[in-house]
């Protein structure tokens, strides 16, 4: 059993080396624990100091792709590299590494194919409270959408068997956290979540600038996120809003064309229509976005059997480095050695 704990960096020459310092070497259940770090384009010395520090596999995008694209990279290449449980944690040390046995002990028990760590955030003192209250505002919308029982959504301290990792396709560009957590919901995916601890602040998260953004955009991903997974729900919902809101102003009129005095609520006619056909509208999306919600599970199947297929055909994994521990017994596959992926993957297939 070979357990890979992987890091998406992103500049992180400062943080790195004591992240790598608290990672095991052996954890229960495992006959082997590798490193992988996943360089999202770095600017500083980040491939350098994990080299130095013992990293075992190095994924090395040409340039930034966001959190997200580095993550599904990464898992890729676990995949690809022969894990059998995949770890993703934080490069600035956030999450308590000694508690990896504690939250791969579901799956290694069989009892889940995806856990969660629970950084419990109403007790960690550097969350403001809004932060905090927009934690569980976000994971309660998560868990709706979800049907899971994860109390922290946002948490990237997690572990995948091989089955979780397969399945799971990110197309987020801004945060994986959430989008996963609802595809493992919906698809095949035990989710399981236990308790972990946290470190003391390195510095100033990365992906967002003030409070304002980070409530901005994970506003916009949780709508989006919804909207892609339960089109129907969304659009029908705001279809009857708007619904009733027309019947509403078309009463008003109505009451006023009985008493005599229509002519002067002609206003109120024009606008129960247009909120009428409004409501029409997003109706309509609503069926044709379900209808591609289908097509997307679809494809998402699809992809999953693409996946098994490279798996069976020893596809080696793209942007691939060796880290500083020696021969991993793949070769490179960046820069000039990148090759003609797809036809080297085409013809194996």
């Amino acid at each position: 059993m070979k357990l890979i704990i992987q890091i998406p960096c992103l500049n992180e020459e400062e943080t790195l080396p004591g992240t790598l310092a608290d990672l095991p070497r052996a954890v229960d259940g495992f006959d082997s624990v590798e490193w992988l770090v996943i360089d999202d384009g770095s600017t500083d010395r980040t491939v350098e100091v994990a080299r130095a520090n013992g990293v075992d596999h190095i994924v090395k995008l040409t340039n930034n792709k966001g959190l997200a694209n580095g993550f599904q990279a990464g898992l890729d290449a676990c995949l690809k590299l022969g894990a059998d449980v995949v770890v993703n944690t934080d490069a600035d040390n956030q999450y308590d590494a000694s508690f990896i046995p504690a939250l791969v002990k579901p799956i290694v028990d069989g009892n889940a194919d995806m856990v969660v760590g629970d950084r419990q955030v109403m007790t960690i003192e550097h969350f403001s409270p809004l932060k905090k209250s927009l934690q569980r505002l976000g994971s309660w919308v998560v868990r709706q959408a979800s049907e899971t029982t994860v109390p922290d959504t946002t948490s990237g301290f997690r572990a995948y068997n091989r089955e979780a990792a397969l399945q799971l396709q990110v197309v987020s560009k801004y945060t994986y956290t959430l989008e996963t957590i609802i595809q493992a919901g919906k698809m095949t995916v035990a989710v399981d979540h236990v308790p972990i601890g946290t470190n003391e602040k390195t510095r100033e998260s990365r992906l967002f600038k003030s409070m304002w953004q980070y409530v901005r955009r994970n506003t916009v991903s949780i709508f989006r996120i919804y909207s892609m997974y339960e089109p129907l729900k969304v659009f029908m919902t705001l279809a009857a809003v708007l619904g009733l809101v027309a019947a509403a102003v078309w009463t008003r009129f109505l009451v006023s064309y009985i008493q005599g005095e229509g002519a002067g609520h002609v206003q109120s006619l024009i606008l129960g229509a247009v909120l009428f056909n409004a409501a029409v509208v997003l109706a309509a999306l609503g069926i044709i976005g379900d209808l591609l919600s289908g097509q997307r599970i679809m494809l998402q199947r699809t992809f999953e059997r693409v996946r098994r297929l490279e798996l069976q055909a020893n596809v080696p994994p793209s942007h691939y480095e060796p880290g500083g521990t020696g021969p991993t017994g793949q070769p490179p596959t960046t820069g000039a050695n990148a090759g003609k992926t797809e036809e080297r993957e085409a013809i194996k297939l």
